[in-house]
């Protein structure tokens, strides 16, 4: 079944949210190459799509687990987390509609 990450990032967190994202897009990536990615992406904290040292206010992770146990699991691990860039994280079921 498909799990959104939904997650939320401390203010001021964007040196530690890059120096984390090597690994963070590795974590994707692999879900990538075993095709369980939907999609994944920051939010940026203005209306722009590089917001430059606004930095951003969060991530969406759309991916496939087999229960949210295991998605859950998965995103306490993620490495934004160990770094201190996300101060919540919350996982739910995910029906994909379209397209």
């Amino acid at each position: 079944m498909w799990y959104a990450v939904i997650a939320t990032d401390h203010p001021g967190s964007l040196e530690k949210r890059l120096a984390a994202r090597p690994e963070h897009l590795a974590r994707l990536q692999a879900l990538q190459d075993a095709g369980r990615m939907l999609l994944a992406g920051p939010f940026p904290a203005i209306d722009s799509e590089n917001p430059g040292p606004a930095g951003f206010s969060g991530s969406l992770i759309v991916a496939e687990f087999a229960s949210l146990v295991d998605a859950q699991a998965w995103a306490k691990d993620d490495p934004y987390v160990a770094a201190g860039v996300y101060a919540h994280v919350e996982v739910k079921p995910f029906r994909k509609t379209l397209p």
